[in-house]
Formats: C-alpha cells, sequence, structure tokens
C-alpha cells in the first residue's frame, strides 16, 4: 500500500475523532488547570489519544472489530455492550452534541449570542442533511475527509493556536482547587469526555474498510496499516490538545469563561478582532461536521450487519433524523445526561481493549475477562450513581479503601485483581476436568 493511502487514512482518522469534545475540553482543562497545565494535559492525551490508537489496533487484530472483542467475555455481552456502545456516541449523545456545539461557536456568535430555537432547527436541518448527504457513500470517506477537510480544519487551528501562543503573554493562573492535587489523574478523567476511546471502538472498522478499498487484503499488512494511521493520528490530537492547553492556560486572565466554546470565542475575537469569528467557525464546523459523518457512517454499517434486512441508507436517515431531534435540547442539557453515561461504560471500554492485547497470555479465558469486567462494572456504576446525582454516600465506606478512588479510577485496581481471580478459577476448573 502506498504510504500517500496511509497518511490520508491517518488524517481522515484525525477528523474523525476530532469532534465537539476534543475542541471544547482541552481549552478548559488549561484555563482552570493553569500553572499545572502539563500534567494535566499529559493526562488528559492518555486518554484522548494513546487509548483511542491502542482501541483501533485492537479493533484491526479482531475479526469482526468490537463484536469479536465482546466475544472474548460473552456473545450476549458483546451484542449488549456493542449496541450501548454505538448508541452513546451516535445518536444519543456523540452526533447530536457535534451539531450543537457547532451552533454554539459557529452560527450563535453571529447572531450576537441570540439565536433562538428556531434558528438552531433551521441549522441543524441544513448540517443534518450534509451529514445525510455525504454519508451515504462511506468509501469516500477518505477522499472527502482525509484528502479535503482536514488539511483546512488543521490549518485553521494551528493558525488560531500559533497566535495565540505567540501574541498573549499572560502568566499562567494558579490551579483551580480540583486540579491543586494530582492534576494528572483530573486530566485522565477529563479525557473520558472526548468519548474517543468508545468512539475508536467503531471507527476502527471505518479504517478497516477504508484501507480494504485501496487494496490492503492481508491481516498482517492490514493490522500494520491500521497502527501506522493510528499514529498519524494520535500525532496530531496530541499536538493539538497541547497547543489548545497553553491557549485556554494564557486566556485564563480574561475570564471567567463558562465552557470551552465560550473561551476559544473569546480568544478568537481578541486576536483577530471580527474575522475571529468567520475563522472559529470554519474550525468547528470541519471538526465537528467530519466527526458527525464519521460517526453516523459507523452506527449505521453496524447496525446494518446485525440487521441485514435493514438497508445501510435507512439506517443512515433513520440515525441523522433521531439525532437532529436530539441535538434541538441544547448543549449543556446534552452534556449533562452525557457525562454519568460515559462514566460508566469508560472504564470498561479500557478494561476490554487492554486486556485484548494480552488475550494469548491467558488463552482466551472468558472467567479472566468476565470477572476484570465485573470488579470493574461495581466500582464504575457507582461513579455513574454519583455523576446522575443519585444520592450513595452510604456506600462509599465500601469503596474509598481502594488506590485511587479518590481520583475516580477506583476501578483500576479491581479489575486487576477481578482478571487474575478469573484467570486461578478457570486454572482451577481445567485442573478439575482434567482429573475427572
Amino acid at each position: 500500500m502506498k504510504k500517500k493511502d496511509i497518511f490520508f487514512t491517518g488524517l481522515m482518522l484525525f477528523a474523525l475523532f476530532f469532534g465537539a469534545g476534543n475542541l471544547i475540553f482541552p481549552p478548559y482543562l488549561g484555563m482552570e488547570a493553569g500553572k499545572a497545565v502539563w500534567p494535566a494535559i499529559f493526562g488528559f492525551v492518555v486518554t484522548g489519544v494513546s487509548l483511542p490508537v491502542l482501541a483501533v489496533a485492537a479493533v484491526a487484530l479482531a475479526k469482526d472489530g468490537i463484536q469479536s472483542i465482546g466475544n472474548y467475555v460473552h456473545p450476549l455481552f458483546s451484542l449488549g455492550f456493542s449496541i450501548a456502545v454505538y448508541l452513546a456516541i451516535g445518536p444519543f449523545f456523540g452526533i447530536p452534541r457535534g451539531a450543537s456545539v457547532t451552533y454554539e461557536m459557529g452560527i450563535k456568535p453571529f447572531f450576537n449570542g441570540n439565536g433562538g430555537a428556531l434558528s438552531l432547527l433551521l441549522f441543524t436541518i441544513i448540517f443534518f442533511a450534509l451529514v445525510y448527504w455525504l454519508s451515504l457513500n462511506p468509501s469516500k470517506l477518505v477522499d472527502r475527509i482525509g484528502e479535503i477537510l482536514t488539511p483546512i480544519l488543521l490549518l485553521s487551528i494551528a493558525v488560531l493556536c500559533i497566535t495565540g501562543i505567540i501574541q498573549l503573554r499572560n502568566p499562567l493562573q494558579a490551579p483551580a482547587e480540583k486540579y491543586a492535587s494530582a492534576p494528572f489523574f483530573k486530566g485522565f478523567m477529563e479525557g473520558y469526555l472526548t468519548m474517543d476511546t468508545i468512539a475508536a471502538l467503531a471507527f476502527g472498522i471505518v479504517v478497516v474498510n477504508a484501507l480494504k478499498d485501496r487494496g490492503v487484503q492481508q491481516r498482517t499488512a492490514m493490522v500494520k496499516a491500521t497502527i501506522q494511521a493510528g499514529f498519524i493520528a494520535g500525532t496530531g490530537l496530541a499536538l493539538v490538545y497541547i497547543a489548545t492547553a497553553l491557549l485556554g492556560a494564557r486566556m485564563a486572565v480574561n475570564g471567567p469563561f463558562a465552557n470551552g466554546g465560550d473561551l476559544l470565542s473569546s480568544a478568537a475575537a481578541l486576536l483577530f478582532g471580527s474575522g475571529g469569528k468567520l475563522l472559529l467557525g470554519v474550525i468547528v464546523a470541519l471538526a465537528c461536521l467530519t466527526t458527525c459523518i464519521g460517526l453516523t457512517a459507523a452506527c449505521a454499517q453496524y447496525f446494518h450487519e446485525i440487521t441485514p434486512s435493514i438497508s445501510y441508507k435507512t439506517y443512515v436517515t433513520i440515525i441523522t433524523i433521531f439525532s437532529l431531534v436530539v441535538s434541538n435540547l441544547g448543549l449543556n442539557q446534552l452534556i449533562s445526561l452525557s457525562v454519568p453515561v460515559l462514566t460508566m461504560i469508560y472504564p470498561l471500554a479500557i478494561v476490554l481493549v487492554v486486556m485484548s492485547f494480552f488475550h494469548r497470555f491467558y488463552k482466551g479465558s472468558a472467567k479472566t475477562y468476565g470477572m476484570a469486567l465485573l470488579f470493574t462494572a461495581v466500582f464504575s456504576v457507582y461513579d455513574s450513581l454519583n455523576a446522575f446525582g443519585v444520592e450513595a454516600k452510604w456506600l462509599e465506606p465500601l469503596f474509598s479503601w481502594v488506590p485511587f478512588f479518590s481520583v475516580g479510577l477506583g476501578w483500576v485496581v479491581p479489575a486487576i485483581i477481578g482478571a487474575i481471580l478469573g484467570f486461578m478459577l478457570d486454572n482451577i476448573a481445567l485442573k478439575q476436568h482434567e482429573t475427572a
């Protein structure tokens, strides 16, 4: 396969990843982290870059993507988990959030912040008409996104960030309370909100299919090309996250800002005047449009595979119409609803992806996978209930003794213990079977 094809596939993957959350969360992290911006953004990069790239590689290694990875546990788990992932990153949260962010940051500023429900509705109709049209032929994604839209997106981001870092010489502020201690782990948790690790489980199939369309058929060549494309995408994401976080840290003295979108809007206006609105509008529109196209294509492909009687085009239609309706709920409502769901799903996805790379060491033991995920689920459900605002303080003494619990990563050690316990139980059962 030509290096050019791998490069543009990597750019396509970058654009698919780089959407609403990737744009609004790093600058806000930089503003809040202040002098602790470096450890905080490194933590963000772990969950926002390293884990998604590993997830894409895991999908390439598996025969049927996320479905095969989930089958290591049980076919029913695989089906349920896969559907939950695709719905979360697709029509329930990911796609509508992309449209809402585009409106809030790219369109609403031209109404001087006074755009109402009608203007949102009209915009989302146009936005999802474009998503629908561009998603109908997924084989053209590399040509349309990787070779055309991504270079424009990267150039626009570079202009904004480089200008900001050069011109803004404001001293960094003291970190906010939540970044005052353990900023790395706080940044790690903030990386959940990008949804990229679970999105990678869907985008992996898009990349594999794009490479197949370019003549890659052998399994070894496919894995190698996918990893190379993932590395290109990951490098781009890391550079953008670091640059926007530094921009946010330098903008802190001009705050306060309600969110990352507000911060970027102010930065664009400060640096480029009225032209800043247009520049930011281009960045946001390209970032969110490309991600929504990729998510729509990935979700439609998956649901068509499990229900072949319903066409890919029909699923694209259903997903775009449903997403259009949900996007009109508003950005703040979408974020508040998505956080608890992601808090529950993300740890399970991380454990599943990491364990898939060590599959041969425990010979694909279903008990090893099952116990690790069970122990993880106990903590992720507890964290999700807290995020939903469900009062569960009486349970805290049962969990608070676990390492990393205070930084939101209480599931890590239990996942390891669960995997070891499952492996031991599987070996005991195997020995009993051999001696019977």
